[in-house]
């Protein structure tokens, strides 16, 4: 059959089958690092099922609800679709999808009717908040990720209530975009905090930049001031990488969304309303000098 040049019609095969082995992945900043290695999971662990993956970016998306987000994909030949939640939607709470697309969501905080998983970012900041004070820092400054950021702003909760678990103040907050350029001008801003001997950023990016913008500014890292990021996504790019952090597993992330919405796929049902997390890994390259 190759010699007359036939090639399988999906369509057909879908019609005889009831299933297109097509899944359709909504995200925004597709280039994020985040998002990139969630999807990297994702695309990996489809081609090992025999799947294809429909990608519909959500950076214009005007209607900010999963019900506008999941409309751009009715009419395709989908079996399900991953959403990646970047930001909030509006209707997260009350969102059905229908009986015929299956939806599983990437955040961290369960959701009453669609399967959830995604990285521990609360986790991240409580880990690393502990690590600092474990090495006797009195309170510990946090560079924040943007505002519309679900992950940022569980990194933020977690930060809070790590200190406040100790019974420490919240001392200021600084706000980053995950760039490496707004924690350099945050670093330039902190090394002036007379009480700032630790910081915990948001991501890898902004943390190299901060522990750049104290050394222009005076500060010696770790000795005067110690940092901690979250993500390792600078490994294997910046050499002889001095940064410790907090390693998400996105890839597995991505694997492990894609596996949840084949089995919804072929009639088996994974429970909403639980909180399903991967736990991240401390990685200790020597950024955080122990205080007397």
């Amino acid at each position: 059959m190759e010699h007359l040049g036939y090639r399988p019609n999906y369509a057909a095969r879908a019609l005889k089958s009831g299933h297109f082995n097509n899944v359709g992945v909504l995200l925004s900043h597709m280039s994020a690092y985040g998002n990139s290695r969630i999807l990297e999971g994702i695309t990996t662990a489809a081609a090992n099922s025999g799947y294809s993956i429909t990608i519909r970016p959500l950076d214009n998306l005007q209607d900010q609800s999963l019900a506008g987000a999941l409309k751009l994909v009715e009419g395709l030949p989908l079996d399900g679709a991953i959403v990646i939640m970047e930001r909030d939607f509006t209707d997260f709470n009350q969102f059905k999808p229908s009986d015929n697309l299956p939806v599983v969501l990437i955040c961290e905080e369960p959701a009453n009717h669609c399967p959830t998983i995604d990285s521990d970012s609360y986790g991240c900041a409580t880990a690393a908040v502990d690590f600092f004070l474990s090495k006797g820092h009195k309170t510990v400054y946090h560079i924040a990720g943007p505002t519309v950021s679900r992950a940022a702003q569980s990194r933020i909760r977690g930060w809070r209530d790590a200190l406040a678990q100790v019974g420490i103040p919240t001392p200021p907050m600084y706000y980053g975009d995950w760039e490496a350029d707004s924690g350099y001008q945050a670093g330039l801003a902190l090394a002036h905090e007379k009480d700032c001997t630790a910081i915990f950023a948001g991501n890898d990016q902004m943390a190299y930049g901060a522990m750049l913008g104290l050394r222009t500014a005076g500060k010696r890292v770790p000795e005067d001031v110690s940092i901690i990021g979250v993500d390792d996504s600078l490994r294997g790019v910046v050499p002889r990488l001095e940064l410790t952090t907090v390693r998400l597993k996105l890839r597995t992330v991505g694997k492990e969304a894609f596996s949840m919405i084949e089995q919804q796929c072929n009639g088996k049902k994974v429970p909403s309303g639980i909180k399903k997390l991967i736990t991240p890994e401390f990685i200790d390259r020597g950024s955080v000098a122990k205080l007397d």
